[in-house]
């Protein structure tokens, strides 16, 4: 049965063949449902996470980058792994490159731009290097293997294998730092008085919470794709916006929910935690199921683009002495994921082959 329920949020094609079969108005329905979904899962999800902290001792911006960003990656992984074995390597790699750039850019950048964003600097001065180290760890592997591979660039098992190992590293060191930094960092964040609940609900919050987000997410994007593509909008076009947009759809949702109830540093430590795991895990797990092609415009697009962002929010986290985010900064990287849709939309130049 789990298997089965797996398959069916994790199989992009089962989600295209079943939205198919309904009428338009029956979709724009399923789209209305699965906004409310999103939106009561992830105040569930925030809900158990600042509890659990409260219970734990350890700080929201460290499970928002362990156990939130976690379940908010497991759809991407499940995807790339099958893209991997069907033979499609760069959905495979696409995925996870591609949700990078939308945490960081879209996510990141436009709750920056309307909202004040705090700066952990003892969290983020250690999980923010590994952030940029893994990304820039995947370019360089790439590089490498563009330089020496005369067949073309592929990442191979041991890739995989070594990303998924490093990630173990990464869940482990984070623990250690949340431990060692977790009274300055609980003190810095914004205090709840409300009545603790218990340890079990506070799992079962989460876990509910993030199933109801990740399943309307993975119902409600090919929904919205079917109705755009009835409507004559080009495939191109909702590659690079609806399907691209809804990778990311959990992480947003997650991000605007734990703003609008006041915890802002869950959005931080998710999109800082989103972006490691979705370099190491999304592409590790792709790249050990099966070697992964490294298509051209991954060099001349995509990892440009992920590493300008990256390393902007590297040096944002530097300039920031005062500890908060500037708008100004949100607004650079929002504009950096702007431009490089439009560059996708206008000149199909990033546009994955399926």
């Amino acid at each position: 049965m789990f298997s089965q329920l797996f398959r069916w949020i994790a199989d992009e094609t089962l989600l295209h063949q079943l939205v198919q079969q309904f009428p338009t108005f029956i979709l724009l329905g399923i789209m209305v449902v699965c906004i409310i979904i999103l939106s009561k899962g992830a105040d569930w999800m925030i809900e158990g996470v600042v509890h659990l902290a409260r219970r734990t001792g350890l700080p929201r911006i460290v499970i928002g980058a362990t156990i939130v960003s976690l379940g908010t990656t497991m759809p991407e992984a499940f995807v790339s792994v099958m893209a991997a074995w069907m033979g499609n390597p760069g959905l495979a790699l696409g995925n996870g490159v591609g949700s990078i750039i939308a945490d960081t850019g879209l996510i990141f950048g436009l709750i920056c731009m309307l909202t004040i964003v705090p700066v952990n600097r003892f969290i983020l001065n250690r999980t923010g290097w590994v952030q940029v180290g893994a990304a820039t760890l995947l370019v360089i592997i790439s590089l490498l293997a563009l330089a020496t591979m005369a067949e073309g660039p592929v990442l191979h098992r041991w890739v995989g294998i070594l990303f998924l190992i490093l990630l173990s590293g990464y869940m482990y060191i984070t623990y250690y730092w949340a431990k060692q930094g977790s009274k300055t960092t609980i003190e810095e964040e914004k205090t709840d008085h409300s009545r603790l609940m218990g340890l079990g609900k506070c799992w079962f919050f989460i876990i509910i919470g993030l199933f109801l987000v990740v399943a309307s997410a993975r119902l409600l994007v090919p929904s919205a794709a079917e109705i755009a593509h009835r409507f004559g909008v080009p495939e191109d076009v909702i590659a690079a916006t609806m399907v691209a947009f809804g990778t990311s759809l959990p992480e947003l949702m997650t991000a605007i929910t734990a703003v609008r109830r006041g915890h802002p540093e869950i959005m931080v430590g998710n999109v800082v935690g989103a972006d490691v795991l979705n370099c190491l895990f999304v592409i590790g797990a792709a790249a050990a199921a099966k070697p992964l092609e490294i298509p051209q415009n991954f060099f001349n697009f995509h990892f440009p683009t992920m590493i300008l962002i990256l390393y902007s929010f590297r040096v944002f986290i530097f300039m920031n002495k005062d500890g908060r985010f500037k708008h100004w900064q949100g607004a650079w990287l929002f504009g950096i994921y702007l431009i490089y849709l439009v560059l996708q939309y206008s000149f199909n130049i990033g546009t994955v082959t399926q």
